[in-house]
């Protein structure tokens, strides 16, 4: 019989997404990338799992297409039967060419998406964990950049929904724990905004940013750590600017 834990992480094929992946395998579970277009990223990530001798399973999905959110959890049923964690680290926003209304519908539409269809196949006393920025976390009362505010309202938004639903799972044990970040050295975002608004990188340059390591083992510790309350938040780098 198999016991080893098992985990999905959305958005798990480059940056922090595939360091979380590969430091909870390092834990013993094993682990379902789902990923959307980086296929070449993700068969990395999941060979550095293999390596370590935990089961990865590649989950092609885009998560804001609820088809492809279906077809995902029929194959996590298929593979691991059940699932012990949930992460949702996938975002974004700040893309050129998307419609208005992308960054909610990613950020928040789709995580309650995700959250729910995978409600099913979450054990008793499982996690959710949502990834989120120190920007989204506190928009509305701190100071956000005009570039980056649909993003930190949209990202609001979800965490306010995962929030509201999982006082729905609490009779099944179900928590979630909300993992909030400055932001973080050497990720695509400081560099999306600085096309935006130049200078921001600069700006951030001027404080000490969380690293991807450190910001995926705040991840893991949100992820294994069950004596975590639900609806606890875990802050990493520092939460003034």
């Amino acid at each position: 019989m198999d016991f080893s834990r098992k985990v999905l992480v959305t958005g798990a094929s480059r940056g922090i997404g595939a360091a979380t992946a590969v430091k909870l395998a390092e834990r013993g579970y094993d682990v379902v990338l789902n990923f959307r277009s980086k296929g070449p990223r993700a068969e990395q990530v999941a060979a550095q799992i293999s390596a370590l001798g935990r089961e990865a399973v590649l989950a092609q999905a885009d998560i804001t297409n609820e088809a492809d959110v279906a077809a995902m959890m029929k194959l996590v049923k298929e593979k691991f039967g059940q699932l012990d964690a949930l992460v949702l680290n996938a975002s974004g926003g700040l893309e050129a060419g998307k419609a208005d209304d992308y960054a909610m519908v990613l950020n928040s539409t789709a995580q309650m998406n995700v959250a729910r269809a995978a409600a099913s196949l979450l054990k008793p006393g499982g996690r959710i964990v949502f990834v989120t920025s120190h920007w989204a976390h506190f928009y509305g009362t701190k100071p956000v950049m005009p570039a980056y505010e649909q993003v930190a309202k949209s990202k609001r938004a979800g965490e306010d929904a995962l929030r509201m639903y999982s006082a729905e799972l609490a009779g099944s044990g179900i928590s979630l724990v909300v993992v909030s970040g400055d932001a973080i050295e050497g990720t695509i975002t400081p560099k999306l905004l600085e096309r935006k608004s130049r200078g921001t990188q600069a700006a951030m340059a001027a404080r000490a940013l969380p690293t991807v390591d450190e910001f995926a083992e705040a991840i893991v510790a949100a992820t294994v750590e069950s004596h975590l309350a639900n609806g606890t938040t875990i802050f990493v780098g520092s939460t003034e600017w």
